[in-house]
């Protein structure tokens, strides 16, 4: 009975501190990408941005390793179908399309490092991010997530900022 009471006291601390760390993640920050995933529980990036031009162009190009919980968030404008390309890329990558209300409509995985095909966003989007090849599968970050993200227009945002 004792076990079973300590069990319960932890249970309860592990939901309580759950609940609390979600509370904090509420509050957006340019440089971390907070996804709500479809099967529950949620994902969390530290991120470079990607926001000029420039940036854009440059990416992810010459990188000899990426760690799994970081990535680069390339935001443009407005909504546009966009294609990507892993030319110099030298570590595969998944490729998370996002629209203007935050929601993942596409994700590209593994694409190939050097390979200059286009990887086309299919739909209007208006960010994607990058991190690492295979991540996406294994955390379940796939089409119907929710980003909440400072860069996202609070009146349209499916997971609002705080």
């Amino acid at each position: 009975m004792g076990n079973g009471l300590a069990r319960g006291a932890l249970s309860a601390l592990f939901w309580a501190g759950f609940g609390l760390q979600m509370a904090q993640a509420a509050a957006c920050r340019a440089d971390l990408a907070l996804f709500s995933l479809p099967r529950g529980g949620e994902a969390r990036f530290s991120i470079e941005l990607a926001d000029t031009p420039a940036e854009r162009a440059q990416g992810l190009m010459a990188r000899t390793s990426l760690p799994a919980s970081t990535g680069m968030l390339f935001i443009y404008e407005t909504e546009r179908e966009v294609a990507f390309w892993m030319k110099n890329t030298l570590i595969p990558l998944d490729m998370i399309f996002i629209d203007s209300s935050g929601e993942v409509v596409a994700v590209h995985e593994n694409a190939v490092p050097l390979d200059e095909t286009p990887i086309p966003s299919g739909v209007p989007v208006q960010m994607v991010l990058e991190i690492r090849g295979g991540l996406a599968r294994r955390i379940g970050l796939v089409p119907g997530a929710h980003l909440a993200h400072p860069a996202i227009d609070p009146a349209r945002a499916l997971l609002p900022c705080d």
